[in-house]
């Protein structure tokens, strides 16, 4: 390899293993075979259970398969010369960029792991926030970093965007994009899926379709990597995509190698059943994994020859490498304890050394002394091409620089203008270091294997252009202080943070760029890394005024090279919503789009992602959750809107409350119940936009004394913003029975039948109660006085659905009143006489008692009284109450008809027709 003058390609149709001269097979060893697929060591095995092949998914009749022993993957005889899927040991060589994963816990699905291609079970089992990798717990450290690529990492160009392959974990029914058959299963990890454009091809096809990606049906909805930018460094990608760290949890060390308990039997098992004749090993690949006592179990038989264990011990961590240049050597023992007929060595034929059964069963896998290693450069991070040198030990960085100029024909070119970057590709975090001129090349290689084989596995040498790279780290500080200046934000962050205002290169360290006041958040822009970091991490930890600051990293959405005509998709997720609904959705979302337009909302808010798409010209925004979440999220909307390139984006609903009035109104259901998010992405495309009104309610609390006249503000006055409803009276009083019951016990509250269950025991406790609601309060609308009747409830309307998806004011026509409309400027006040009446109007018997209509209303409380606005209860204290438009509409999207799903008879109440016709803009 060492006499190439061109860059060689990594292929998938040559393997490593295909130099390997064929030798003696010692007693009761099997042939191995060989497939044009790299790194896999296949034989035969007698099958003692249903079993299906992974090249084409069929079931293996008969008692015979063939087995990699690396992998596991199991195949046909007529398919072993077909099969293409390289094996688990050679994917470092197949990376592009090298991105790290965010490991999380599994969902419910049956998956197969992506490295010993097993079916996952139990606790164990652990997938990528961003990609589809599944991996077991004790496997995830021999996957490498081979995630998606969603941004531009700092100064990083990337001229073409290609598809990202995933095998496995798909829909059984998937077809392949270019024979048509079907390329899916369930029954085994079989086929291939671009994570992008989602579409899907076997493992013989994939290769045939055209390299760069479109990205599928969803592409204007979608942010391009091409159009983000970020400078990372030592970020992980937890902090980078905002995923909360709380789901993280017992996860921090999925890096080191393995936990010291007996996971490796599952790597080498065979289809035969465990016999006497066999022997365990316990053997370590460094002395990073003698120090933390983690090992991998290797599965012999008591009599065999060196090198066929030193080739399971390869097998066992993954490495593709010959077995003639590794030794393994007794742990904890000295050599000279060992006899000659144990020392391991790679002998002849008639060498007849063995391994016996008083053999020790701690052992340590090492890399042979060499004179001199072949060492892979590669010229470029999107190109799978390098080039081999012959690094000696006199080789320094330097001269290999030149000499790989001289290879890729830039002679010329002085090579202090180049470095040589060592990238070490783990499946948590990808670390880069720039090697220094006169370093040793090969003593550097001999200390990586001796501290780790696995760690050298996936070490990658880059040769990159030595550029001077502008650093711009944006941080987004929340939890501070409301309605604060500019000089007060930066005074408070110097002497909680201390944050100095220094310069780097006549830059400033630290700027303030955005200053959010009703918010309490401030926008950073840092210069340094490592004061970035700094601020990011104590941040997190601290606190100002009893309130827990929060920190996000925030990406630079690059507006000049946005499709033209395209619409990206912001998302918000309440986890808290829904149960396990949302943390599940948060997942297929972030996989599905780019993690970096997915905002998880118990983590810092609405703020971060506006924020983020503060300069994007157009842009649509998905919010999943109850009632509530919407109403944060355009509470956030209104504050800020002055900011955005694109101040009024239309808001789509995924329903994961109870109620979901609002989502019943814009025909997007009845609450989540486990649709492809897929399809829901395509009907949120083709939604139309409509105008919606939102009010303003003004708290202005005062006491009365006896004779009535006012003594002052025992408060401020209070604003609220209301979207569906507001109620005073009895409805009120039972959301605050409601909410009391899931404060004291949340972990109940997690599906929306319990809830109503609650809610129904919650009303019955109310029948033996008696109020006079209409004595308490009295009532304009519109500057006019207007008498109530006897009620126990009063409730103001701005959506055709109340407590459910129950039609209060009633389809029936009259004269006195106009039809309610969502966008007309108008509010329907109803009544209702007690919680058996209210009980009558959720179950379509009855309708409310219908009292005015209007756009400006004033209430008068005489007496404390519990109030609510869309479902957000508390008791008001005495005063006025005014309700009034809240300035611009805002846009909302509703599902088209044509792609609404038959519902049954007992919601069609949910696809009224009272809802606005659709505003010019929309789709």
């Amino acid at each position: 390899m060492a006499d190439s003058g061109r860059v060689k390609q990594v292929s998938p149709s040559g393997s490593p293993h295909s130099g390997r001269k064929k030798t003696q097979q010692s007693p009761g060893s099997r042939t191995k075979y060989q497939v044009n697929a790299p790194g896999h060591c296949f034989r035969k095995v007698t099958l003692t259970k249903p079993t299906f092949c992974h090249h084409c998914s069929d079931f293996i009749w008969g008692l015979v398969g063939f087995l990699c022993e690396v992998c596991n993957f199991m195949s046909h005889e007529k398919c072993l010369k077909h099969v293409r899927t390289v094996c688990s040991c050679v994917t470092p060589t197949l990376v592009r960029v090298p991105v790290a994963h965010c490991f999380g816990p599994a969902g419910q699905k049956k998956r197969f792991c992506c490295v010993c291609r097993k079916h996952l079970e139990g606790s164990s089992a652990l997938r990528c926030e961003v990609c589809e990798l599944h991996v077991h717990s004790d496997c995830a450290p021999f996957s490498c970093s081979d995630c998606r690529l969603c941004h531009q990492d700092g100064t990083q160009d990337y001229d073409t965007h290609h598809h990202h392959w995933r095998e496995g974990n798909m829909a059984s029914g998937s077809r392949c994009e270019v024979c048509r058959r079907t390329c899916g299963s369930s029954d085994v990890l079989s086929g291939m899926r671009c994570e992008w454009c989602g579409i899907t091809a076997h493992a013989s096809c994939y290769v045939t379709v055209r390299l760069e990606c479109g990205m599928g049906r969803l592409h204007n909805m979608i942010l391009q990597p091409g159009c983000v930018r970020i400078c990372s460094r030592n970020f992980s990608k937890m902090h980078l995509f905002r995923i909360s760290e709380n789901s993280q949890c017992e996860l921090d060390n999925l890096d080191d190698v393995d936990s010291p308990t007996p996971v490796a039997a599952k790597d080498n098992q065979s289809s035969t059943p465990t016999d006497t004749g066999k022997q365990t090993l316990k053997v370590f690949d460094g002395d990073d994994a003698v120090k933390r006592n983690q090992f991998r179990l290797v599965s012999i038989p008591r009599i065999t020859r060196n090198e066929e264990v030193v080739e399971a011990a390869l097998r066992a961590f993954y490495l593709p490498d010959e077995p003639q240049d590794y030794e393994l050597q007794v742990h904890g023992q000295q050599p000279a304890l060992l006899s000659d007929d144990i020392i391991n060595r790679n002998g002849t034929p008639d060498d007849k050394s063995t391994f016996k059964d008083y053999t020790p069963d701690s052992w340590l896998l090492r890399a042979k002394p060499r004179d001199s290693d072949v060492l892979k450069i590669y010229a470029g991070w999107l190109k799978l091409g390098y080039v081999s040198i012959t690094v000696g030990h006199e080789s320094t960085v330097d001269q290999i620089i030149k000499e790989v100029l001289t290879q890729l024909g830039k002679k010329d070119e002085n090579h202090e203008n180049f470095n040589l970057v060592e990238v070490f590709m783990s499946s948590k975090q990808v670390q880069r270091q720039v090697l220094t001129g006169l370093e040793l090349l090969l003593g550097k290689l001999q200390e990586i294997r001796k501290v780790s084989l696995r760690q050298m596995n996936q070490t990658r040498f880059y040769i990159e252009e030595n550029r001077n790279r502008v650093v711009q780290v944006n941080l987004l500080l929340g939890g501070l202080p409301a309605q604060l200046s500019k000089e007060e934000y930066a005074e408070l962050l110097h002497r909680h943070l201390e944050i100095k205002s220094g310069k780097k290169d006549g830059d400033h360290l630290v700027t303030i760029t955005h200053v959010y006041s009703t918010q309490g958040a401030v926008a950073l822009q840092i210069s340094c890394f490592s004061e970035a970091e700094r601020i990011f991490m104590l941040a997190k930890d601290s606190s100002i005024d009893g309130k827990q600051l929060t920190s996000l990293v925030i990406p630079q959405i690059m507006t000049s090279v946005l499709p033209k005509g395209g619409c990206p998709l912001l998302v918000y997720v309440n986890p808290k919503s829904g149960g396990l609904k949302g943390r599940e959705i948060l997942y297929n979302f972030r996989k599905i789009l780019n993690p970096h337009q997915v905002f998880e909302l118990t983590n810092g808010g609405p703020l971060g992602g506006l924020h983020t798409f503060r300069e994007v010209p157009r842009f649509r925004v998905l919010v999943c959750g109850g009632d509530g979440t919407v109403g944060w999220v355009l509470g956030v909307l209104e504050a800020i809107r002055h900011k955005l390139v694109c101040p009024e984006p239309a808001i789509g609903i995924i329903p994961l409350g109870t109620g979901n009035d609002l989502a019943r109104v814009l025909r997007w259901g009845a609450g989540y119940s486990g649709e492809d998010p897929h399809s829901i992405l395509l009907s949120l495309d083709e939604a139309e936009e409509v105008e919606m009104d939102r009010w303003t309610i003004l708290l202005d609390a005062q006491e009365m004394t006896e004779d009535g006249k006012e003594n002052g503000f025992l408060e401020p006055p209070k604003i609220v913003h209301m979207n569906n409803y507001f109620g005073l009276g009895i409805d009120a009083e039972l959301s605050l029975d409601f909410h009391h019951a899931r404060e004291e016990e949340p972990g109940k509250f997690n599906s929306r039948f319990h809830n109503k269950g609650v809610y129904v025991k919650v009303g019955l406790q109310k029948l033996s109660h008696t109020r006079n609601l209409h004595k308490d309060i009295k009532l304009q609308v519109d500057k006019q006085d207007v008498e109530l009747p006897n009620i126990e409830g009063l409730i103001f309307l701005n959506i055709p659905s109340w407590g459910s998806g129950a039609d209060l004011w009633g389809s029936d026509s009259d004269s006195r009143y106009g039809k309610t409309r969502i966008d007309d400027g108008m509010l329907e006040v109803v009544g209702v006489t007690g919680v058996v009446h209210m009980g009558q109007v959720q179950g379509g018997l009855r309708s409310g008692i219908r009292i005015a209509q209007g756009a400006y209303i004033r209430i008068t409380v005489t007496k404390p009284i519990p109030v609510q606005v869309d479902g957000e209860p508390w008791i008001q204290s005495p005063g006025q109450i005014i309700i009034s438009a809240a300035g611009p509409k805002v846009r909302m999207l509703r599902k088209c008809k044509s792609k609404q799903k038959k519902q049954p008879s007992g919601s069609q109440k949910e696809d009224r027709s009272e809802s606005p016709a659709p505003s010019e803009g929309g789709h």
